[in-house]
């Protein structure tokens, strides 16, 4: 029987970032997996604030050098990669000079907002995830998307990527944690992220910009979600369990790396795909 292969993308990880709840999983979690029998590939933003020299990533030249156009606007992608040595992990970075290079990972150190363009750079890190996995020719049975900057995967992968070889016939899983923003992204992130192929009710659901409207909007183009954080916001809490597919309810740290791969298998196995 050939491994099963999981891709996982998260916004954090730690020791790359500091820790928190996401970044430990984001850490902890692909080792659990790989070591568990299957085939990983991580990735994350590359945000400025992660030390480049002090974690030694380096640039993979063979895949960086396109271009992805957000709003009629070109933005070359750069893929850099790093290697946890005590778990045997490596992890890919998605970076940008327009996106990524700025000493903070969401918000303005000043003011303490939304950085205005986060909109963008969580289309750029969606869009630049899956082309550099096709890019590896690499086909995973199940994506876990992690933290509400990979919202837009979901989307992507059940419309204009849903009848590519490389994910034609994977499962999507979204964990929901409790690392809620104030505010809202901006308006214009449907009307930016539309791609060709994608069916215009389901980019509609992701016209709530807010932190609960992003989740809600990821895990109902998504095959299976996790809840990763004990306790979350009332209505992401209500957005769980409204959720009619399989669904795996908060798990402890000692137990949760064992849970995930059981419930990948199951989603694996009898899930039905959805279809954009």
């Amino acid at each position: 029987m050939k491994k099963k292969k999981v891709l996982f993308i998260s916004q954090e990880i730690s020791p790359y970032l500091e820790e928190s709840e996401l970044a430990n999983i984001g850490r902890h979690l692909p080792q659990g997996i790989q070591e568990r029998g299957k085939e990983i590939r991580t990735f994350m933003p590359k945000f400025g604030c992660i030390n480049e020299r002090r974690n030694q990533l380096h640039e993979v030249i063979r895949l960086s050098g396109m271009n992805l156009i957000i709003d009629d606007n070109d933005h070359p992608l750069i893929i850099k990669v790093g290697s946890i040595q005590q778990a045997r992990l490596q992890v890919y970075f998605i970076d940008s000079e327009d996106f990524f290079d700025r000493k903070a990972m969401l918000h303005d150190t000043k003011s303490g907002k939304l950085f205005e363009d986060n909109d963008e750079r969580a289309i750029f890190f969606a869009r630049g995830v899956l082309e550099t996995v096709k890019k590896l020719g690499w086909v995973p049975d199940i994506v876990h998307c992690h933290g509400w900057m990979t919202s837009l995967v979901p989307l992507y992968i059940k419309t204009s990527y849903s009848k590519d070889p490389v994910f034609e016939n994977v499962k999507v899983v979204y964990s929901l944690y409790n690392n809620e923003f104030e505010g809202k992204l901006n308006k214009d992130l449907i009307k930016k992220a539309y791609m060709e192929g994608m069916d215009k009710d389901r980019v509609k659901e992701f016209s709530e910009t807010c932190f609960v409207g992003l989740n809600k909007a990821a895990i109902n183009c998504s095959d299976a979600v996790i809840k990763g954080s004990e306790n979350l916001n009332k209505d992401l809490q209500a957005v769980f369990d409204d959720f009619n597919g399989p669904k795996l309810d908060y798990q402890s740290p000692e137990e949760y790396i064992s849970a995930y791969s059981d419930f990948y298998d199951e989603v694996y196995e009898n899930s039905e795909v959805l279809i954009g």
